[in-house]
């Protein structure tokens, strides 16, 4: 796992997941809907607000921030992820990175990447959010992190560990968190965090795995990954029904400074 200690932008961010796209949009988590609320909670009516989803995907968190009312462009710079995402009458899908979003000065309310911004360059991508944002705007960053103190969710990472291409990092958003803390144009990180199951039949959990851009699609690793998580579902599922993955959905907002 040489790649292991790159810093993620590094490592094909806009083209690793073209062959992942179809297994995102269909078994990828959700989010608590709590969550999304707390995003924003507090701002103006949600009809009022533009919303930058910046690093969409397939688009499951704009769907739920346009469910709320709020008026969402999704950025998503891969071209396969755009194509699968489910369209939404408050979504505009539409091509940008983090670092060059092409949105205008002070144009949004609210910038959100959900389970996407440690794959952003993060000095210029939180520069970018700080230009794009208007006064008293807000920056949300999600994230759905393993409940590792659930012992079938813990087997599982165990699983997916041992056949990954890199070392899975997990919890530790420390890194990109200074980043917003040291920058002037945000005020102080406030952190939220909310409990969340996903519950999936083994062949869900199967293509829940293989979008994840880590995971081999061939070969010996990717051989052992099916026998082992064929056990894995088998201890853990219900008698007649799905196996569950808990996670803590980790939320950090913060308020631009004017």
């Amino acid at each position: 796992m040489a790649s292991q200690s790159l810093p993620l932008h590094t490592l094909d961010p806009l083209g690793r997941f073209s062959d992942r796209a179809q297994d995102y949009a269909r078994y990828r988590s959700s989010y608590p809907r709590a969550a999304i609320a707390a995003i924003l909670f507090g701002l103006s009516e949600p009809a009022q607000l533009v919303v930058a989803d910046i690093g969409a995907g397939t688009g499951i968190s704009s769907r739920l921030l346009g469910d709320l009312g709020a008026r969402v462009i999704a950025l998503e710079p891969n071209a396969e992820m755009r194509a699968a995402a489910a369209p939404h009458a408050q979504v505009t899908v539409q091509s940008g990175t983090a670092e060059q979003t092409g949105l205008g000065d002070r144009s949004v309310d609210v910038v959100t990447c959900c389970q996407s911004f440690h794959w952003f360059n993060a000095p210029p991508a939180v520069a970018e959010f700080s230009r794009i944002l208007r006064p008293g705007g807000r920056l949300a960053l999600l994230w759905n992190d393993w409940n590792l103190d659930d012992p079938g969710t813990a087997a599982y990472r165990q699983i997916i560990q041992a056949a990954a291409t890199r070392a899975i990092r997990h919890h530790d958003h420390t890194n990109s968190l200074h980043v917003v803390e040291e920058h002037p144009g945000f005020a102080p990180v406030r952190h939220h965090s909310f409990d969340y199951a996903q519950s999936l039949t083994r062949p869900e959990v199967v293509g829940r795995t293989l979008s994840s851009s880590y995971m081999p699609k061939q070969g010996e690793a990717y051989e052992q990954f099916l026998e082992a998580i064929a056990a894995w579902h088998q201890i853990w599922a219900a008698p007649d029904g799905p196996a569950t993955l808990r996670y803590v959905t980790n939320l950090y907002l913060a308020e631009t400074v004017t």
